[in-house]
């Protein structure tokens, strides 16, 4: 018979799985309204100051962001879509950080659990796409099955690291999911995960704490880097190759797709391969135009491409907010608010308590993850991005965090 400690751990399970799973399905408007309504019906008596203190940086940019849009004149539409927008993090910080409570013996079996269910859900989409539409190359199984998850990477890393997580699985069961996880997440053949794997990896080793031997270790896979990627270029895989050459293509076009400052908007090829990198120019040469630089334009602005362009399944002129995080960032609050935004990050980057195995542990998860944060906000929108759970997990690691501290005083 289940104590009604259990009851509550399994509901809040429950609730946690459904918050990681449905921004997978890509209708914003039913995720914030699931948020919004268990972020409500969770809400706690306490919280730690640490945690008050990152959560309140993103409250404080959603703030911002609506006073400075106050000074223009927005489209009630587009004010409230990007209030929900900037809302994100609000919300899924709380939910994972009141989701955790002391009844659950294994916390991060508990995360586990959730990333397995959307493993499973993935691959079922996957085999879909492959017997029902001959789903055959990249670009066909990523729209069957989804462009990226961040969640199922930490899943996998916890399961990678098991006694240190203190999963509490046997042999099999670690095995079946780290199959499950493994081959799903390759499944979603996005640069972005594969990269945030290798760092979350390096970091859970202790090689992002800087000392001889990991500066020695980060040189070597620098350098490795360098050599495996001047290799693809040379091999020159081709934009429209079939299997393995059309995934290498979108290797060979990273650099320029995040950096160049010169695309060709009359040459297709130029700007559908350097998008993300003409959002950004085109945001930096509205501020100047605008004057607008230091609180930027608030919530309920836009940035103008001067062209249309095919993003999902509509054709927008117009769009509020960039693949880059940190440009979204600064089009609505400014360098003043992206100064701010910056703390967020090293909120993991420095971790000064280590004092216990777990905390420790907790530590090393922490540098990789503010590691991996700086990358996912260059090119996925980080904690901002519609369809990520990040936000679920970081707050559900700083109750845990707390609890630890709470234990050791």
């Amino acid at each position: 018979m289940m104590t009604p400690k259990n009851k509550i751990s399994s509901l809040h399970q429950l609730l946690f799985s459904l918050c990681v799973i449905v921004p997978y399905f890509n209708n914003y408007e039913i995720s914030f309204l699931i948020w919004l309504v268990v972020a409500i019906i969770s809400l706690r008596k306490s919280y730690s100051k640490e945690f008050i203190s990152y959560w309140g940086i993103f409250v404080f940019l959603l703030l911002l962001g609506f006073v400075v849009g106050r000074f223009f004149d927005y489209s009630l539409y587009y004010t409230v879509r990007d209030i929900t927008y900037m809302m994100k993090p609000v919300l899924g910080l709380l939910i994972g950080y009141q989701l955790f409570q002391k009844g659950i013996e294994k916390p991060f079996r508990f995360l586990v659990n959730s990333g397995v269910a959307m493993a499973c859900i993935h691959l079922v989409m996957v085999a879909y796409g492959f017997v029902f539409h001959g789903a055959a190359n990249v670009r066909e199984i990523r729209e069957y099955g989804g462009y990226f998850n961040d969640y199922e990477v930490y899943a996998l890393l916890f399961l990678l690291f098991n006694k240190q997580f203190d999963l509490g699985l046997t042999p099999k069961q670690r095995r079946n999911f780290l199959l499950l996880l493994g081959v799903s997440s390759f499944f979603y053949l996005a640069r972005t995960n594969f990269l945030q794997f290798a760092i979350l990896f390096i970091g859970m080793k202790g090689y992002l704490i800087l000392n001889k031997r990991s500066l020695k270790i980060i040189t070597t896979l620098f350098v490795s880097i360098i050599v495996g990627y001047t290799a693809v270029y040379y091999y020159n895989p081709q934009r429209n190759g079939d299997g393995l050459d059309e995934f290498l293509y979108k290797i060979k076009m990273a650099p320029g797709e995040a950096f160049s400052t010169k695309i060709n908007r009359d040459d297709w090829k130029d700007f559908n391969d350097n998008y993300r990198s003409y959002e950004n120019i085109r945001t930096a040469q509205q501020l100047s135009h605008n004057e607008t630089w230091w609180f930027g334009e608030g919530i309920g602005s836009q940035v103008d491409l001067k062209q249309k362009v095919y993003l999902g399944d509509m054709e927008l002129r117009q769009i509020s907010i960039l693949h880059n995080g940190f440009m979204t960032v600064l089009l609505k609050t400014g360098i003043f608010g992206l100064c701010i935004y910056f703390i967020t990050i090293f909120f993991f980057l420095y971790n000064p308590r280590s004092n216990t195995k777990e905390l420790y542990t907790l530590k090393l998860l922490f540098i990789g993850t503010g590691v991996f944060l700086v990358l996912s906000n260059w090119v996925f929108m980080g904690v901002y991005n519609l369809l990520d759970s990040k936000s679920l997990l970081i707050g559900f690691l700083f109750a845990y965090k707390n609890q630890l501290v709470q234990q050791k005083s």
